[in-house]
Formats: structure tokens, C-alpha cells, sequence
């Protein structure tokens, strides 16, 4: 078995697109959608072209999906969900809401793998590749699986923590890498790659800018143009973790 886990695309089809398009990607025999997919320019868009792929395709929701159907009033954030949830129309959101938090797979070589957005328990808690390990393990629980996936904070990594791999996919929309390929983990019995896709970055820039979405400046122009790099972001999450 070979899979795919696909994080944090916030609605940038055209990186979604590339990863779709991606031979890597291709030949997945499962793809895992882990949260984090439909706020941003094109979420109907996105949820589209993934339920596309038909039984290929396991979805599970991050904390933005939740914010997209629930449709919060307050702040930014809210803005952004409204604008999004109208776009998805009520019979996607039906469909988003409904999402679980977890997914599970048994990976030949790799043994049980958990996916989830943040952790298992929750689609909220920040966990970088420089959490305590102490740290990381409350977060984790007693959790079984012999491989945890998450993603959240936009950052790869691939560390144990006592007899727990934790792996983050990286994000196919806003990462934090120092450049805007997408990025994203393929997963077989070889072990675990973390992989990038480059994309036409000029190009998705004026599409995405188009839709109108609320937070286009603040999300997407750094990211887009390679200026917020893991380093910088890791660093910002940890400052705000527990908080």
C-alpha cells in the first residue's frame, strides 16, 4: 500500500493541482486529506477535485473545516470561514461536517498509522519539531498506532518520541518551508518521504487572488513568494503553544 497524505491545502487548488498531478501522488493507492482544506480562495474547488479521486480519498478535519461549517461570527478567522462556507454551499458543508478527526490504516512496513490534524484527541494543539519530547508525548496519549501523521503547523518534520514516529506532512497550500512548492509525505512500506511540488507560483498568485478571499494578503503573499521559512515559523508556533 502506498498513501498520500495531503495537509493544509487552505484552497490553493493550483498547488492542490500540482500534487494531484504529481506521479508520486498518481500512484498512491490511498490519498489521506488531513485537514485544513476548505478555507481559502477555491474550497469548493479543492473539495471537488478530491472527492474526484472516489474511494481513493480518506478525509479527516482540521480546526479551519470546522470553522467552515460552524461558521463562527468573531474575527478574522470567522470572516474567512463565512466567506468560505458560502462558496462550499450547504450541501458541501453537510459533507465537511461530518469529517472525522482521525483516520487509521495498517501501512505494510510501517505497521498502524494514525492520521489526524494535530493530534489524536484534539485539531487544535501545536506540536513542532521542536515541542518537548515530554511534551509531545502528553499530547499523543496512550496512543497505539506504531506511526502518528499530523500537520497544522505547516512545517515538515519526521522525529520518535518514545516508541511513537511522529511525522508532519508539511502543508500542499501555505507552507512554511522557504519557498512555496507544495509540500506533503508518501507513505509505503519503504518508510516514510517527505516530498515536495513545484508549481507555477506567478501564475497561482493572480488565480488566487481573484476569488476574493479575506485573507489573501495576510495568508498567501508571503507564502507564495518563499518569505516565511520553517525556522521562522517554527519558532512562532512554539511562542504561542499552551497559550
Amino acid at each position: 500500500m502506498k498513501v498520500a497524505a495531503l495537509y493544509d491545502v487552505h484552497g490553493n487548488l493550483p498547488a492542490l493541482e500540482a500534487v494531484l498531478a504529481d506521479p508520486r501522488c498518481v500512484s498512491a493507492d490511498v490519498v489521506v486529506c488531513g485537514g485544513d482544506l476548505v478555507v481559502g480562495p477555491y474550497p469548493a474547488e479543492c473539495l471537488d477535485a478530491l472527492e474526484g479521486l472516489g474511494r481513493r480519498v480518506r478525509f479527516l478535519t482540521g480546526n479551519c473545516d470546522r470553522e467552515a461549517w460552524q461558521a463562527p461570527e468573531d474575527g478574522e478567522l470567522g470572516e474567512a470561514a463565512r466567506w468560505s462556507n458560502d462558496r462550499l454551499g450547504a450541501e458541501r458543508v453537510s459533507r465537511v461536517s461530518h469529517w472525522p478527526l482521525t483516520v487509521e490504516l495498517d501501512v505494510p512496513g510501517l505497521g498502524a498509522v494514525l492520521f489526524c490534524h494535530a493530534t489524536p484527541s484534539s485539531d487544535l494543539p501545536i506540536l513542532t519539531r521542536a515541542t518537548p519530547a515530554e511534551d509531545v508525548a502528553r499530547e499523543l496519549g496512550n496512543v497505539a498506532a506504531d506511526v502518528v501523521v499530523c500537520g497544522h503547523t505547516h512545517v515538515q518534520y519526521d522525529r520518535r518520541v518514545g516508541d511513537v514516529r511522529l511525522v508532519n506532512a508539511g502543508s500542499v497550500g501555505m507552507p512554511y518551508e522557504g519557498s512555496p512548492d507544495a509540500r506533503w509525505a508518501l507513505l509505503d512500506a519503504g518508510g516514510v518521504e517527505l516530498v515536495s511540488t513545484a508549481y507555477d507560483t506567478t501564475a497561482a498568485r493572480e488565480a488566487l487572488e481573484a476569488p476574493g478571499f479575506p485573507l489573501f494578503e495576510q495568508w498567501l503573499v508571503g507564502v507564495l513568494e518563499g518569505r516565511v521559512t520553517a525556522e521562522e515559523a517554527t519558532a512562532s508556533f512554539e511562542s504561542r503553544r499552551g497559550s
